[in-house]
């Protein structure tokens, strides 16, 4: 089955070199992993070891060519994506509602807002209202580092954008205010390590 995404292009796995000794074995064995391969590759580990329920979100597909070989048996050979209504993840830890975003760029200085869309944005407000804990997961592939940022953050950027504020987050910003996600072997991204952190800079 050829399942397309809406603008036509296709995935191409990117190799991601260590910067530190230290994590060397790790990542040649990572190399080629995208940042979604990654989060799921934790969630697994995460819910087997029963630290949280978190699951990706499955995003809507549109049929538009099917084949019947068989009267009792129907093929799909052409779908495409269509676009998600909401973020990528939610789930539940320690008792708390968690929904996120994740992102990859190969902007070596910021991440283009271009790569969010109103709709998460709107989504994201709803479930802070609703007290639920939500962030985006903003991975800089040149460099192989992936950071949390509090979703409030990226909200303040959207709507500074609109009022013609700057087009992106700087890399600088998100090393001031974000939180880096370490690496490791089980789990791959130790993401909600950082979600902790992100909780006592709430309470504080």
């Amino acid at each position: 089955m050829a399942v397309n995404y809406p603008n036509g292009k296709k995935f191409h796995a990117e190799s991601h070199m260590p910067k530190t000794a230290k994590r060397k074995d790790f990542v040649y064995s990572n190399r080629g992993m995208t940042l979604e391969e990654e989060i799921n590759s934790s969630n697994e580990h995460y819910l087997s070891s029963g630290k949280a329920v978190i699951h990706k979100k499955p995003t809507p597909i549109q049929v538009v060519k099917v084949d019947y070989p068989k009267r009792s048996a129907a093929v799909i050979k052409e779908a495409y994506y269509r676009q998600s209504s909401t973020t990528d993840y939610n789930g539940v830890y320690k008792g708390l509602y968690l929904d996120f975003e994740a992102k990859e760029t190969k902007n070596k200085t910021a991440i283009p807002l271009s790569n969010f869309h109103e709709h998460q944005i709107i989504h994201m407000k709803r479930c802070i209202q609703q007290q639920g804990i939500t962030f985006v997961l903003i991975r800089f592939s040149v460099f192989n580092r992936v950071f949390l940022l509090n979703s409030s953050y990226l909200i303040d950027f959207w709507e500074n954008t609109l009022n013609n504020g700057r087009k992106s987050i700087p890399l600088a910003f998100i090393e001031d205010n974000g939180i880096e996600v370490a690496y490791g072997f089980n789990p791959r991204l130790d993401y909600l390590d950082a979600v902790d952190k992100m909780l006592e800079r709430t309470i504080k």
